[in-house]
């Protein structure tokens, strides 16, 4: 990586509209200081960064090209901190990448855990939102 200029201003790649939204889903939080903003965007940027990289790096050692979730699942297992917090979201994998699929198992079979009270799954958010009757009314 190349150092930085002291005069260089350091942005994070994510929008910090999207990150902002994904703050403000938690009902605790009122405003969000651009400042906390910044931190939690960098910090989601570096998360990420670790998780792709050892998730990179258990691909290549099943000799694989493609990340998939088995790899996701094996480099947050032997991760504790990340452990603690994701492994419990993260889907189950439907078989093995290993063995051939079969055309009849094709479906994918999603095992929803029960969440502690007021917590959401991570991947309930990139859900797109079911339609209300007031909207489908708004449109006819």
């Amino acid at each position: 990586m190349a150092e930085e200029e002291p005069g260089d201003a350091i942005r994070p790649e994510f929008p910090m509209g999207r990150i902002k939204k994904i703050m403000k889903l938690d009902k605790d939080i009122g405003k969000v200081n651009s400042e906390a903003l910044f931190l939690v965007s960098c910090a989601t940027e570096l998360f990420l960064e670790l998780l792709a990289e050892k998730s990179s790096e258990v691909a290549a050692e099943k000799k694989r090209k493609t990340v998939k979730l088995e790899h996701i699942r094996i480099a947050v297992k032997r991760h504790q901190s990340i452990s603690d917090f994701l492994l419990d979201s993260l889907p189950l994998p439907s078989q093995p990448s290993d063995a051939p699929a079969k055309v009849e198992n094709r479906t994918r079979v999603v095992v929803d855990k029960v969440a502690p009270e007021g917590t959401r799954r991570i991947d309930d958010f990139f859900r797109r939102p079911a339609k209300t009757a007031s909207a489908e009314t708004n449109e006819t």
